[in-house]
């Protein structure tokens, strides 16, 4: 194993539903010796609900506070590996907190890819719409920039195996 010695800080997962982030951080706090946090996981742990009912009780604002205190929680720890919420860019708070305490990875997949990958997954209340496709390229449409905003790194984790991904982020941070 390559050595790890002038890598430091935290890591911040960002991009869509489906681009890997769950995967892939816990692929990279392994490599790390980091722990591992996603942070709809920390959401659903701390309510004792799933998302999809916390989004049909609260709606999607109450969802993004509740998403913005988690992420605010993590970054204050130390050695940590998170995988965001596909949507935690979308608040100017989130993305500063990200930026200021760690380095912010961009796993970025196009639309197509993401749905092949989540068109079967009932636990993304985002895309239990008509046309889960069209809505996946309007959050691309409007997240994307965002998400290129906040990043140190971009990676292309769409036409890469996870193995691919992960030695990508890994070249990228050192």
């Amino acid at each position: 194993m390559p050595a790890m010695e002038n890598i430091a800080g935290n890591f911040f997962l960002i991009g869509l539903m489906g681009a890997g982030k769950t995967t892939l951080g816990r692929q990279l706090a392994e490599q790390l010796d980091y722990t591992f946090y996603d942070s709809d996981a920390v959401i659903c742990e701390r309510t004792g609900v799933s998302i999809p009912t916390i989004f049909e009780l609260e709606g999607e604002d109450g969802f993004r506070m509740r998403e913005a205190a988690v992420i605010r929680d993590l970054c204050a720890l130390s050695k940590i590996v998170l995988a965001t919420g596909g949507g935690s860019v979308l608040r100017e708070e989130n993305r500063q907190c990200l930026k200021r305490n760690g380095t912010v990875i961009y796993l970025h997949t196009q639309p197509e890819v993401l749905f092949e990958r989540v068109r079967y997954d009932k636990n993304r209340p985002l895309l239990q719409v008509e046309n889960p496709l069209e809505k996946l390229n309007a959050l691309y449409a409007q997240r994307d920039s965002l998400y290129r905003e906040t990043a140190d790194f971009v990676i292309e984790a769409g036409q890469r195996n996870h193995a691919q991904a992960l030695q990508q982020i890994m070249e990228a941070i050192r």
